[in-house]
C-alpha cells in the first residue's frame, strides 16, 4: 500500500498538530516496514528530521507553506504526479484529492468558539474542514468527546470516525538531575520554585483566569512567598489580553512568559515545577497534560471536553471559569506536599495507559480498512 502523510505542521512550532504529525510518522515507521509511505513537508528541519531514516519513508518538500496556496495546487499536483492509495491529512485536504482521504480532526473549537479565533482562520477552518469530513473515506480524531462531537456537529456516521489516543513521547520521564533542573530554570529566567502552565499563548487556553487566580491567591496567602507563575508557550493568536492581565495584575513580576521552550527542555521544566494547571475550557486531548503527568508533575485541568476523559482520577479538576477554584486547587498542592506526592504516583501510573506505537497500530488499521472499501 502507498500511503501518503501531509506532514507540513512539523518543524513549524505548531504545537499539538505537529507533535501528532512527528511521533504518528516515527511509530509507524517502527511497527510497519512493508508499505511505503510519502511524507508531504515544507520546513527543512522536517527534511532533516526524516529523511533517510526509514527504508519504506521518503520525504517529499512542497512549497510555498501557506496552506491557500500549497494544499489545493502543489499537494494536489504532487498526489497527481506521483498517485498514492491513501492520503492522510490534519482538518483540510486537497479539494479534488485523487485518492481515498483519511483526515485527523483533533477538535472543532472553531465551530464552537469563533471568538478565539482570527475572523479569517475561522472562516478558513469552517469551510474547508467541513469540507473534508463530509469528503472523507474515514476520519480519526483523539478522544471520545471529540468523536461525539464530530458526530453530532458534521452528521457524520458514527462508523467513519475511529478514536486513536494521543500520549507523551518517551523522553518524556521524571528529571532528578539538579544540574539539569538548575539548566532549564536559569535558561527561562526561573528564580525559584513555580507553578506551570504550557499552552500556546491563545484565548481558548484561559490564561486570563489562570492570571487572575494567581492574583487572587496574593489576596488570600498575604506575606507568604507564592511561587512563580511560569506560562510557557508561543504567541498564537488574540493574545494583547492575556499580556495586559498580566501586567495589570499586583503579581506581575512574579509572572513570567517563557515563550517557545525547545522540547528537549520539556520534561526538566515539567520535573521542576511544584503543579502544571491546564484550565483550558475547550480541548480535543490535552497533550501537555499527559507529558506533565509522565513527567510525575501533579496536574490541575479545567472539567469539560475531553480533559476528564485524559486525566481520569489523576489529577485535579476545577471550573475553569472559576478563578477562586483554580487559586484553591493550586493552593492545595503547594502547601501540601503529601498531596503532591500521591498525584504524581497517580499521573505516572495514568500516563503508562496511553502510548503512541498503540496510536500507530489503530491508524494502519485505518488505512487498511480504507484500502479494502475503495
Amino acid at each position: 500500500m502507498r500511503i501518503a502523510i501531509d506532514a507540513h505542521s512539523v518543524g513549524t512550532q505548531l504545537a499539538g498538530n505537529e507533535t501528532y504529525a512527528t511521533n504518528l510518522i516515527e511509530s509507524l515507521a517502527e511497527i510497519d516496514r512493508v508499505n511505503q509511505y510519502t511524507l508531504y513537508v515544507t520546513r527543512q528541519s522536517a527534511i532533516g528530521r526524516f529523511a533517510n531514516r526509514w527504508s519504506n519513508f521518503k520525504v517529499r518538500q512542497t512549497l510555498p507553506h501557506t496552506p491557500l496556496v500549497r494544499i489545493p495546487i502543489t499537494l494536489s499536483a504532487e498526489l497527481r504526479k506521483n498517485p498514492v492509495d491513501v492520503l492522510h491529512v490534519q482538518y483540510t485536504a486537497p479539494p479534488f484529492a485523487p485518492c481515498p482521504l483519511v483526515t485527523t480532526i483533533h477538535d472543532l473549537a472553531f465551530e464552537h468558539l469563533p471568538e478565539t479565533f482570527n475572523r479569517r482562520s475561522w472562516m478558513q477552518l469552517r469551510l474547508t474542514v467541513r469540507r473534508t469530513a463530509r469528503r472523507a473515506a474515514h476520519i480519526i480524531t483523539v478522544s471520545e468527546y471529540s468523536r461525539q462531537d464530530i458526530i453530532k456537529t458534521y452528521g457524520i456516521a458514527p462508523e467513519r470516525i475511529t478514536v486513536t489516543p494521543e500520549a507523551a513521547s518517551p523522553h518524556f520521564a521524571r528529571v532528578t538531575s539538579e544540574s539539569e533542573l538548575g539548566r532549564v530554570c536559569q535558561t527561562y529566567g526561573i528564580r525559584r520554585d513555580y507553578v506551570l502552565s504550557l499552552c500556546s499563548i491563545q484565548p481558548r487556553k484561559n490564561l486570563v483566569r489562570l492570571i487572575e487566580a494567581y492574583s487572587y491567591l496574593r489576596e488570600s496567602h498575604s506575606g507568604a512567598e507564592l511561587p512563580q507563575l511560569v506560562l510557557a508557550g508561543k504567541k498564537g493568536w488574540l493574545e494583547s489580553d492575556i499580556f495586559r492581565t498580566a501586567n495589570e495584575s499586583p503579581m506581575a513580576k512574579d509572572i513570567l512568559f517563557t515563550g517557545y521552550v525547545a522540547d528537549a527542555d520539556l520534561p526538566a521544566l515539567y520535573s521542576g515545577a511544584l503543579c502544571f494547571v491546564y484550565p483550558s475550557y475547550f480541548e480535543g486531548f490535552g497533550l501537555p497534560v499527559l507529558e506533565a503527568m509522565q513527567c510525575g508533575t501533579p496536574v490541575i485541568v479545567g472539567n469539560r471536553t475531553s480533559l476528564p476523559e485524559v486525566v481520569g482520577d489523576a489529577g485535579i479538576l476545577i471550573d475553569p471559569f472559576n478563578p477562586k477554584d483554580i487559586a484553591n486547587a493550586i493552593a492545595r498542592l503547594v502547601s501540601n506536599p503529601s498531596a503532591r506526592d500521591e498525584l504524581r504516583k497517580l499521573g505516572i501510573e495514568r500516563a503508562q495507559r496511553f502510548n503512541w506505537l498503540e496510536t500507530a497500530r489503530l491508524t494502519l488499521q485505518v488505512y487498511e480498512q480504507v484500502r479494502r472499501r475503495n
